[in-house]
């Protein structure tokens, strides 16, 4: 009996590729000179998201490919956590944003070409709704000479020791982004080492004026949030200053920064001129001229949902004026008071608030002076109100009685609407 010994030992007839995924194989070879992926079926197309290889250009990709197994593909080869929920369930929004943000967070100006960045542009602008940037790079600071430290003289007058760093320059970026709709930023450095410097963990005068040029250009801009960057006075009046009338910006969170009275009086026109519904102002220097002036601006806002000053220097007199701002204010429904030196005249300002206002449903006065007798104020107002369900009374001085009294009448507001949904259903 002959027998035929094939050259490959594991060839069988059943190994045989179909036709189709031959053609299919060379497309990805090709995909750059055979953009067909529109024209192929459901199931062909499943094929090559699954299949494509994960060096094929982005620039061939990014508009071609849509979103789906093969991004998925992509992000799990890049980052170790990604949680898809966080982009809109969207793998390709998520690889295009982390991508880019990684690209501005290891930008180092006068090393890095901005190119690189701006090449980006036209294969992620249509799915970046979000940059979160966690750092921004200074320049590379070049050692003196020895020829300048032979000629230092202890004597002479010292440099600022908080020399200029300029970091990445968003106003070549994000006008670009045409569907960018929230920006997180941090003007610092993750990993100084020995080469700390104060200037690595706030921004420049220049830093401000391109970001405040960029964000006035963002057009599409809702969400901003500037914090843990050291930004004063002067540098909080130029962001406002190009932030008054803008078009969608909604929230905006200026939180743990050095922003005193003069800086929330700047804000407080923002307000008159702006859509906001959310305004952080926690961690800063704010004293009662800052809240009286943004109290002002409260008392005829129609937007702003939730404010909060808490964490700031703000005493009774700023408080006063802050709850009486909303005696006629028919919108606000969060205020954060929490860590100020308010005290027992805020507390009855506040009482009065709680029987004339039914708009306020979350109160934070945590770690204040009210006292014993604010604390009764407070509780006998709270008799009389059925909107507020938050009231955080915690470390304030008050009587534990009046305490757990509050907390019931919140617990019953809390209930209330369950309660006529129930009997309402009963009714029908």
């Amino acid at each position: 009996m002959r027998r035929i010994i094939a050259e490959d030992p594991d060839w069988s007839l059943a190994q045989v590729p179909y036709l189709s995924k031959l053609c299919l194989q060379t497309i990805m070879k090709n995909i750059g000179a055979l953009p067909i992926y529109d024209q192929l079926s459901p199931t062909e197309q499943m094929f090559l998201q699954e299949k494509l290889p994960l060096t094929a250009p982005l620039t061939v990709t990014a508009n071609l490919i849509p979103d789906g197994v093969y991004w998925q593909r992509r992000c799990n080869e890049l980052w170790d956590l990604c949680d898809v929920l966080d982009y809109g369930k969207s793998w390709k929004r998520m690889f295009f944003e982390r991508y880019l943000e990684g690209l501005i967070e290891l930008f180092i100006p006068g090393a890095s070409e901005p190119r690189s960045v701006l090449a980006m542009v036209p294969l992620c602008k249509n799915y970046v709704q979000r940059l979160n940037i966690t750092q921004l790079l200074p320049p590379i600071k070049e050692a003196p000479r020895e020829e300048e430290e032979e000629r230092f003289d202890l004597n002479s007058p010292e440099d600022d020791d908080r020399p200029t760093l300029d970091r990445f320059n968003f106003s070549i970026l994000l006008e670009k982004l045409v569907r960018l709709e929230e920006v997180h930023l941090k003007y610092t450095v993750k990993q100084c080492g020995m080469n700390f410097e104060r200037g690595m963990f706030e921004m420049t005068r220049k830093d401000c004026e391109t970001l405040a040029q960029a964000l006035k250009s963002c057009k599409t801009l809702k969400v901003l949030h500037l914090y843990l960057s050291v930004v004063n006075d002067g540098q909080c009046r130029l962001l406002v200053k190009n932030l008054l009338d803008h078009p969608s910006l909604t929230e905006l969170d200026f939180s743990f920064n050095v922003i005193s009275d003069r800086g929330a009086r700047a804000i407080s026109k923002l307000l008159s001129r702006s859509k906001l519904q959310i305004l952080n102002l926690y961690g800063n220097n704010i004293g009662d001229h800052g809240a009286k002036a943004i109290a002002h601006a409260l008392s005829t806002n129609s937007t702003l949902e939730h404010l909060s000053l808490g964490g700031n220097c703000v005493g009774d007199e700023g408080g006063q004026y802050l709850a009486n701002a909303l005696l006629k204010n028919t919108c606000l429904k969060t205020l954060d008071l929490r860590g100020n030196d308010v005290a027992e005249q805020t507390a009855r300002a506040v009482s009065n608030l709680l029987i004339h206002n039914s708009t306020l449903t979350h109160i934070r006065l945590v770690n204040t002076k009210l006292g014993v007798e604010g604390g009764k104020a407070l509780r006998e107002a709270m008799s009389q109100n059925t909107s507020v369900t938050e009231l955080d009374v915690t470390l304030t001085g008050m009587e534990e009685k009046d305490v757990d009294l509050i907390n019931e009448m919140l617990w019953a507001n809390e209930e209330r609407p369950r309660l006529r949904q129930q009997q309402g259903d009963s009714v029908e």
